[in-house]
């Protein structure tokens, strides 16, 4: 039986994460839960799965927790500090990091310098610390297994091949909500529009981020640090039916696809069984019902998010966590309505061009450099506002 931990248990990830346990309750066992402030759903987890701690960021709920779970063993605690001492737990053997966001970043240090095996849905953890999180996968007994649905298709395609037979990997992207939408009406985007995505149910910020197709530029980044390749072996090309997750093209010519339905139940199956593929009850891909596959470039005048992330890329060192800060927090403000969606790009790349860069950054430079990008989004939400 494995030992399972999920940071961000009730969150999109997190609870298709424990829908596939219910698959498999003899192979799992439940050990920790986190998660931000939903109390109602962390109480029902709880007296379902009776892990031995669970964890709720925001401190003023810790009395609910108590007093709905006064009559279990569960050991409660809240606050930042907890999540990361939950993260560096090493009596369980994978850690299901579903946090969205820069927040994910720590855990994933710390799971992995417990030399606990980590399920990575948390693509920001390689955005901003690939460097670092490499080095450390080069000293510690311990594994990386991607979740986002292209990285692990990805990840399926390269199993059993010669890295150095690989021509290019290409990221598949359905395009967002806007894909067809002219660029002149981008203006006029509202927080609903954004969040209605075609083909995935993602929580807001990831849905967001499919929208402006950061997330794609994200994924880039990610895909670089996973497979350790040149930032020039990694293509994007739109396809709305999201059927093909990813793709790996060899020096041959020959290509390989990794297809399903979409669906992240999948992706997550996989990394938490790895290196099998068990049987599900997950409705399968009925290719008679497909009418085409479709494929297009991505119009980077439309999504300016994509060539941000390629040249936060190029240019290295503190650019990538630049970006991804600045991408959090202007999602957030969008999300509130405090700026339009036109204002996402525009101002990721001005704290990219204001910031004093670092080469080769450690972890407490990471963390000033993040304080920073804050500080500077926020000052520039306000003049907006």
């Amino acid at each position: 039986m494995k030992n399972i931990g999920i940071l961000g248990s009730t969150g999109s990830i997190g609870t298709q994460t424990l829908k596939v346990i219910d698959q498999y309750p003899e192979k799992f066992n439940v050990k920790y839960l986190s998660c931000h402030q939903n109390t109602q759903l962390l109480i029902e987890q709880t007296k379902k799965y009776t892990p031995d701690t669970i964890c709720i960021i925001n401190e003023n709920k810790i009395e609910e927790l108590k007093t709905a779970l006064i009559n279990t063993n569960v050991k409660i605690i809240s606050g930042r500090t907890a999540l990361l001492e939950l993260a560096s737990r090493d009596d369980l053997d994978l850690m299901m990091n579903a946090l969205v966001g820069s927040a994910g970043m720590e855990p994933t240090i710390c799971a992995l310098d417990a030399q606990v095996d980590v399920a990575l849905s948390n693509k920001e953890s390689m955005v901003m610390a690939g460097n670092i999180i490499n080095k450390m996968l080069e000293k510690k007994s311990a594994s990386l297994f991607p979740v986002d649905s292209e990285h692990s298709a990805i990840w399926q395609c390269m199993t059993g091949e010669k890295k150095e037979e690989i021509n290019k990997i290409i990221l598949t992207g359905s395009g967002g909500p806007f894909r067809t939408k002219p660029i002149e009406a981008f203006k006029n985007i509202k927080r609903e529009d954004a969040l209605q995505h075609p083909n995935w149910e993602m929580g807001s910020k990831i849905t967001i981020d499919s929208a402006s197709m950061m997330n794609k530029g994200l994924e880039v980044i990610e895909a670089y640090w996973l497979f350790n390749l040149k930032s020039d072996q990694i293509d994007i090309i739109v396809h709305p039916q999201s059927i093909i997750h990813s793709m790996v093209e060899f020096q041959d010519g020959s290509i390989k696809a990794q297809l399903g339905l979409p669906d992240m139940k999948i992706p997550i199956q996989y990394a938490l069984t790895y290196p099998n593929h068990l049987k599900s009850t997950w409705k399968n891909l009925d290719f008679t019902k497909i009418n085409a596959l479709t494929f297009e470039k991505p119009d980077l005048n439309k999504f300016p998010c994509i060539r941000l992330a390629y040249d936060s890329l190029k240019e290295g060192g503190t650019f990538p966590v630049v970006l991804n800060k600045a991408n959090d927090e202007v999602v957030h403000a969008f999300l509130n309505e405090m700026i339009q969606f036109t204002d996402i790009p525009k101002l990721i790349e001005e704290a990219l061009e204001n910031h004093d860069y670092v080469n080769d950054p450690d972890l407490e430079i990471i963390s000033e450099i993040s304080q920073w990008t804050t500080n500077f989004i926020h000052d520039k939400i306000t003049i907006l506002a």
